[in-house]
């Protein structure tokens, strides 16, 4: 890199110097030399002196103005200027790209031998020159030319003509009625297998559904199909929002940096998000297919009909996106599950970058590559703050604003400003202090105290907010506060409205609140931050015996499992800290509590798993710097084996019971998570009948319980697993995606010879550096699940992920940079891995061709 990348911040916004009416793209389909041709008409809002149009490695043919040949431009390495234009002008411009040669996955490649597109953030600049910016939104006309070979040319909107050529060629013309940015462009070309069916709207429109994917693979699409004709309905009853095209279409592409992406009227996905069957996918794909599929439909309105001014609005579009398919798959399954897993990510992912270098807000103020914004906190706590928003207003108030929010925006680029404005203005609410939130850095703090007077029967609720220490903002954050109140019996404790809105939510507005509840006849359980009403670090001093109580009494399912989470992290940080591995038993009270919950088989036995489920490395590591890594994955294993040695006979009493149908259902689905964590247990403590067990599930046709078996025995190091993984090998080097889970098998080894056997997986004939399904499978779940061997004190963990960087940064910078996330938090470590994952940094930061997307975070990690 000769000269350091420049920052874009925020404050620097402008409006585009011109409008575009109409642009007509042509496409002449062609590997290395694809021709491009754009006619568009540009009106100055401004200064007409010249317009400069984005263009990255493309070579110009021609430019014609009004009909003439134009030569007043000049050429820039990011884009092409035009000069002499006038108020209103035509523009002609013809480029050709090379689809063959584009590794990157931005603009128009070749995946797979289809061509397909991906241009969000800034990668419609690799396809012509353009004002490739989101505020700029236009009609498009779209002509795609092909071999007959390729029988389908798709892009956005609706088919309106198709004919053959005369010289052996055919073409198809599409037509999007609704203006676009740039960015939600796409076109698809090649030979699929095709699923159709047909979606009646609630007004009757019929709208045609296609689903396509690679040859031989349509019995893995029905689901994400069954899943788009939920989402619409979903998005109708829900949102009263209906569907405008005539058609929707979904690719699956194997060769995709993001999991979906929502152009409009035709979504590219990766095949990973799409393809399922039971015999090659788990019910855990199942779920996020559903949900990745709804994500990307509900974007037709929270994204494309309404879409944001600028890249540092993308929490507008992405974090209200995430939190509508988080409400769509809990109004289909279990909201209690998935509140669950949505927690489990702000605490495990995002709350660690709020604590490491690559810190934002959820509207970033400056960027330097906008696809590092592409993030869990602008995703899953920007749709926290969406949720708290509703949580605030309740439902019925957020779907007025959402209404007023349609009303005023459609067919628009706004803020985030605006939405807040909406849901403000449509509820009579002030908000001017919630929209702080979208400029805190880092985790806030809430500290709570309690006390009782047992005279008055008043029971006194202090809490606190505190800032993270990069936060900029200063004035107190508008915080919900959900409660629950348990009496002696376990019995809730009714809230007057007066009091807490919902008779649970509790407005948290000043540094210092305290909240009195009277009436009451004896010190109650106070539940706090019910449902996670908030991302932020609770400090509240819980007894054993409270967190018994909440997790035998709570009336939600969450609130228990939060419970449960806390008393195994108790029992973690001691260990960490006292470090008697060798002699430690679980409390009698906690082992009783477990065996009471595994003796009853009657309630939901996904809760059930969840609730026998220990925190992780992640969640746990957030709590200490340094992070003391060997004494902390010692001590999750020995809680979990202490776990499993307790109630081996209850573990092996619920395997026994535990059968299901095969089905997709709740029920089924349940039974098949609880036998996998039973398996999971029993696998530490293995005897004959158990390792019968083992083999016995790793050879079933269900994927969910093969995997089951073939996890816990890597987990436990049991004998069998070298036989399991060569035999898993065998029967499914044919299918790519199942083979990715065979990967991250191999990545999450115990044994000393994991590093060493991760190296030679490179040379495996399903494994591709250039594929960014096969990197995150194999090297991205090392970096996540192997603590042990990542964080090794000789760093060759550090070194494997580093050097692969350093490949990627030339063939995939977008994935580089993704994967770097695990060396950028060095400082949270000892001396010497903060030295050796530093080492790596400054190895990468000296590569001669260093890509903008690395650079911005290794150069925020080490300065």
């Amino acid at each position: 890199m000769t000269s350091k990348p420049q920052a874009k911040y925020l404050h620097d916004y402008q409006p585009p110097t011109h409008v575009v009416e109409n642009l007509s793209l042509t496409f002449e389909l062609d590997p290395q030399h694809t021709k491009v041709t754009a006619r568009f008409i540009l009106t100055a809002q401004g200064d007409t002196s010249s317009v400069i149009l984005d263009g990255v490695e493309l070579t110009l043919n021609s430019v014609h103005v009004d009909g003439q040949v134009h030569t007043n431009y000049r050429l820039h390495d990011t884009g092409l200027e035009l000069f002499g234009l006038g108020e209103r002008a035509e523009i002609e411009i013809v480029n050709t790209i090379s689809p063959g040669a584009n590794t990157s996955l931005e603009g128009l490649y070749l995946s797979d031998g289809a061509y397909c597109t991906q241009c969000e953030a800034e990668g419609f600049r690799k396809i012509t020159y353009f004002l490739d910016r989101p505020d700029v939104l236009t009609t498009y006309n779209v002509k795609i030319i092909g071999p007959k070979q390729m029988p389908y040319l798709l892009s956005n909107g609706n088919k309106v003509d198709s004919g053959e050529l005369s010289d052996g060629r055919h073409y198809v013309c599409w037509e999007d009625p609704f203006k676009k940015p740039s960015y939600l462009f796409a076109l698809v070309a090649g030979d699929f297998d095709v699923l159709t069916d047909q979606f009646e709207t609630r007004t009757g429109r019929k709208v045609d559904l296609q689903l396509f994917v690679d040859k031989g693979n349509l019995s893995k699409a029905p689901h994400a199909m069954t899943s788009l004709k939920k989402a619409m309905a979903w998005d109708e009853q829900r949102f009263d929002l209906e569907y405008d095209l005539d058609i929707y279409m979904i690719v699956a592409v194997d060769f995709f940096n993001m999991g979906a992406m929502e152009n409009k009227g035709l979504n590219v996905f990766n095949s990973a998000c799409v393809l399922a069957n039971q015999e090659t996918a788990t019910d855990r794909d199942f779920h996020i297919i559903e949900s990745i599929v709804g994500h990307e439909y509900f974007h037709n309105w929270t994204g494309n009909r309404v879409t944001c001014r600028d890249w540092f609005q993308l929490s507008l579009k992405e974090g209200l996106t995430v939190f509508r398919d988080q409400e769509f798959s809990s109004d289909l399954g279990s909201r209690a599950l998935n509140r669950i897993d949505a927690v489990n990510t702000v605490r495990t992912h995002q709350f660690a970058e709020d604590a490491g270098p690559m810190a934002h807000p959820i509207r970033p103020q400056q960027v330097i590559e906008m696809n590092n914004f592409y993030t869990v906190t602008v995703y899953n706590k920007g749709a926290e703050v969406i949720r708290m928003m509703h949580t605030i207003l309740g439902e019925a108030g957020f779907q007025k604003g959402m209404k007023l929010y349609f009303e005023r925006h459609d067919g628009q680029a706004v803020t985030c400003d605006d939405f807040v404005a909406a849901m403000s203005d449509a509820n009579g609410k002030d908000l001017s202090q919630f929209k702080l939130w979208y400029n805190q850095v880092g985790t806030p703090k809430v500290s709570a105290r309690t006390n009782y007077d047992d005279q008055q029967g008043e029971f006194t609720l202090h809490l606190a907010q505190s800032h993270a220490d990069n936060d900029p903002v200063e004035a107190p954050l508008h915080i919900p506060v959900a409660i629950e109140l348990l009496d002696k019996q376990g019995q809730v404790i009714k809230v007057p409205e007066s009091t807490a809105k919902q008779g649970k939510v509790l407005e948290l507005t000043e540094k210092q609140q305290s909240f009195v509840f009277c009436g009451l006849e004896s010190e109650p359980v106070i539940v706090l931050l019910e449902g996670f009403s908030a991302p932020c670090l609770l400090s509240y001093d819980y007894q054993q015996h409270q967190l018994l109580h909440i997790a035998k009494f709570a009336s939600s399912d969450y609130a228990r499992w939060e419970a449960i989470q806390q008393l195994y992290k108790a029992e973690i940080k001691t260990l960490v800290k006292t470090q008697a591995f060798s002699e430690y038993q679980l409390p009698e009270c906690l082992t009783q509590a477990l065996s009471m919950l595994l003796d009853d088989l009657s309630g939901d036995l996904s809760i059930l798993a969840e609730l026998f489920t220990v925190p992780g490395f992640d969640a746990l590591s957030a709590e200490y710097t340094p992070v003391p890594v060997a004494q902390l994955d010692q001590a999750i294993s020995t809680v979990e084996y202490q776990i499993a040695e307790q109630l081996k006979p209850a573990w092996c009493a619920a395997y026994s019971q535990l059968q299901d149908d095969g089905s997709l259902d709740a029920v089924a689905v349940a039974i098949r998570t609880m036998k996998n964590k039973c398996l999971f247990y029993l696998a530490q403590v293995s005897d004959s009948q158990i390792q019968g067990w083992i083999q016995a599930q790793s050879e079933s046709h269900n994927m969910t319980l093969k995997l089951g078996a073939i996890r816990a025995a890597v987990n436990a190091q049991h004998v069998l697993t070298q036989l399991l993984l060569d035999d898993f090998d065998k029967q499914w080097q044919s299918d790519l995606l199942v083979m990715d889970k065979w990967f991250a098998l191999q990545a999450s080894r115990r044994d000393e010879r994991c590093i060493d056997n991760i190296l030679s997986l490179y040379t495996h004939p399903c494994f591709d550096k250039a594929n960014p399904n096969r990197v995150r499978a194999l090297i991205g779940a090392f970096t996540r699940t192997n603590p042990r061997h990542f964080h090794r004190e000789d760093g060759r963990g550090y070194e494997v992920l580093a050097d692969l960087i350093a490949e990627l940064n030339q063939v995939n910078p977008q994935n580089a940079a993704r994967i770097i996330t695990p060396l950028l938090s060095f400082k949270r470590f000892d001396e010497t891995r903060q030295g050796l994952m530093r080492a790596q940094l400054e190895k990468l930061a000296r590569l001669p061709e260093l890509s903008d997307d690395l650079y911005e975070k290794i150069d925020k990690a080490l300065n």
